[in-house]
């Protein structure tokens, strides 16, 4: 077996995708926009800013040893051996490439339809009209070719700054984009409503517009925000600071008066809950609302549709 010294190893698990392609493998590089780039091999596979993503695997990486061991099937000494079987390149190529802290969003790529989004939402008694609302305005869309929903959050400008993704199957995949950036989640903004409405994931965000469109209320009148997924804060007072999604939702919205958390109904929900309703409570009125049944809002609406714990599971 070949002996690679430590400081070698090191080396080489320093080189990123798109070095290794440039020096080993150029004829594989698709230049997609000014800072991605795809392989011929796999075209949903996307590089940029020293990560990449194989969308229609769902796994990623940063490292060029990385890309060998996943996509290519490599064991970790043969994705060494190549990488390091010539010393001079590596010395000279192998160094921490610096890239901008600001890194671009890459959508996940849309489907044709969005008919198993739909479908799976549906089953989890997300109204149809609410789900085509959010459709239409392009804040929820089905990927391909892994049927994923992807959940949009766009800037001030309309500009798509995050993607959360759910997996429709068995398998229950949970991610964020490549470049998400969480300060800009899925939600709805409403300025004359000083009331802001406060949620772990776009799940129970659709939940609770649901309740609302079907009990005769107006869901678009509401600013509905999401945390896209669960904080937990630290266990030092002194430390604890707001998410950043809730931290600026309320820099950018100063109508707010009331904030109504939704968080889940476990230790960590009302930990969280207990942490935000503390950090805002010489500004602000804040109303905490776990559900009665079930862990969350998606549980307590499909407990009143009479959908069965066997279908949720599943879904």
């Amino acid at each position: 077996m070949t002996y690679y010294s430590k400081n070698v190893i090191d080396k080489a698990k320093e080189m990123d995708l798109l070095t290794y392609l440039r020096i080993y493998e150029p004829y594989e590089l698709v230049r997609v926009s000014h800072n991605v780039y795809s392989t011929k091999t796999h075209d949903s596979l996307k590089i940029s800013n020293g990560m990449w993503m194989w969308w229609s695997r769902g796994i990623g990486g940063k490292s060029a040893v990385d890309y060998l061991v996943k996509v290519r099937g490599m064991t970790f000494i043969e994705a060494i051996s190549l990488i390091a079987k010539d010393e001079n390149t590596l010395s000279k190529q192998c160094r921490k490439p610096q890239y901008k802290t600001k890194r671009k969003l890459i959508l996940p790529p849309r489907a044709d339809n969005n008919d198993i989004a739909v479908e799976y939402l549906k089953q989890r008694g997300i109204n149809e009209d609410v789900i085509s609302y959010f459709i239409e305005r392009e804040m929820i869309y089905q990927s391909s070719p892994m049927n994923n929903i992807v959940f949009v959050g766009f800037d001030e400008k309309g500009v798509p700054k995050y993607a959360g993704m759910r997996g429709t199957d068995e398998y229950r995949y949970i991610s964020d984009a490549y470049g998400s950036d969480k300060r800009f989640p899925f939600r709805l903004v409403n300025k004359n409503n000083t009331n802001i409405h406060i949620f772990e994931g776009a799940i129970d965000l659709l939940s609770y517009a649901t309740l609302l469109y079907e009990r005769g209320s107006d869901f678009k009148s509401q600013n509905l925000f999401s945390l896209s997924g669960v904080y937990q804060p630290s266990k030092k007072m002194n430390n604890v600071r707001l998410p950043n999604s809730l931290s600026k939702a309320l820099d950018d919205n100063p109508q707010i008066k009331t904030v109504y958390l939704h968080l889940d109904n476990d230790t960590t929900g009302r930990k969280a809950a207990e942490v935000i309703s503390e950090l805002l409570k010489d500004k602000y009125t804040v109303e905490t609302d776990f559900v009665s049944v079930g862990k969350d809002v998606n549980d307590y609406l499909c407990s009143l549709k009479n959908l069965s714990n066997k279908i949720r599971r599943e879904v």
